[in-house]
């Protein structure tokens, strides 16, 4: 993927104008498309239930060649037993000794059980879990946790294009309920979707302090380098922050994420093969920056759709040779 294309999709880049100049650049088209897609399906694909989820798989097993990656990481069951290694980039590597997080702590319970997704370097489950313990402190619960990564990584059949190194977790915006949810409900159950119709602020009937807390605690970690959220939900956090605004430089306006946040720690230290990304640019990004996501994000909500366009381009399955040399011992580990 080009450089400017992988950018857009982590969610560094800075749309400084709105001009019509911009409006004609592949970068602008490219990044309308790919809102386009996510803010209008996102919401479903990030609900889906293990029915649909199931349904989706077979279908992309049905038409991806064996030696698809995402189908050979997609059937790990356990991690590799290695010492813990984060490998390659955030949305092309793979996962050394990996470690699950529990489906039910005091203070946490996994969600979607049957992905198999709750996995993660083990530094990103022991904020988890440290997240989950101090969320009771600001109003929060617990946390209900959706997807981390899978045993050993690597691309998935279905869902994120990040999440293949063990450093990205999903959280959802609805506090942990006071009893154990069953297996069902963890599967079917629909997480909250917090911003409003406009798409340009959070919604007043479902909004509350204790979310803007429960992602401040977040940020305030200081393994977490970016949390991603909606643009609208930016919008509420920049206006309730207070008067310490240092931590809403970790927040990053990113297309979806209406139904939960996405917390991401750095590269650990002596993972010499794994790639971080630059750190956040300084300020709180509560300005244009953020303006010019809005305005994207309502032109693809709203906007008249263009009439056919073609057929959609088949999906390119990457194979190991996609992804670092690496991958390939974890892959066969045991």
């Amino acid at each position: 993927m080009p450089r400017q294309r992988r950018t857009i999709l982590t969610g560094r880049v800075d749309l400084r104008t709105g001009s019509p100049a911009l409006r004609t650049t592949p970068i602008f088209r490219f990044a309308l498309a790919v809102m386009t897609t996510l803010c209008v399906a996102a919401p479903s694909r990030a609900q889906q239930t293990q029915t649909e989820e199931m349904e989706r798989r077979a279908r992309i097993l049905a038409t991806a060649p064996p030696d698809a990656a995402k189908v050979l990481f997609g059937r790990q069951q356990t991690g590799a037993p290695t010492s813990p290694r984060a490998i390659g980039s955030f949305a092309r590597g793979c996962l050394a000794g990996a470690t699950a997080l529990p489906v039910d702590g005091d203070n946490w319970q996994v969600m979607r059980i049957a992905r198999t997704r709750n996995w993660g370097h083990p530094d990103l489950i022991a904020l988890l879990e440290r997240l989950a313990r101090r969320g009771p402190s600001v109003g929060w619960n617990g946390l209900l946790v959706g997807d981390i990564s899978q045993p050993r990584g690597g691309p998935m059949l279905t869902g994120h294009a990040s999440h293949q190194i063990g450093l990205d977790a999903d959280i959802w915006l609805t506090p942990m309920p006071g009893r154990r949810l069953s297996r069902d409900e963890r599967e079917t159950m629909s997480a909250t979707n917090v911003v409003a119709s406009s798409w340009m602020d959070v919604d007043s009937e479902v909004w509350t302090p204790r979310h803007t807390a429960i992602i401040r605690a977040a940020a305030k970690e200081s393994d977490v380098t970016r949390i991603f959220v909606n643009p609208a939900i930016k919008v509420a956090l920049c206006r309730e922050a207070g008067s310490d605004r240092s931590w809403l430089t970790k927040i990053r306006p990113m297309w979806g994420h209406n139904y939960h946040f996405h917390v991401r720690i750095a590269c650990r230290d002596g993972d010499a093969s794994c790639k971080d990304q630059d750190p956040p640019g300084a300020g709180d990004g509560c300005g244009k920056e953020l303006q010019d996501w809005l305005a994207l994000q309502r032109k693809a909500m709203f906007a008249p759709k263009r009439k056919g366009g073609g057929k959609p381009k088949p999906e390119r399955f990457w194979t190991m040779d996609d992804l670092p040399g690496e991958c390939r011992q974890v892959l066969v580990a045991r």
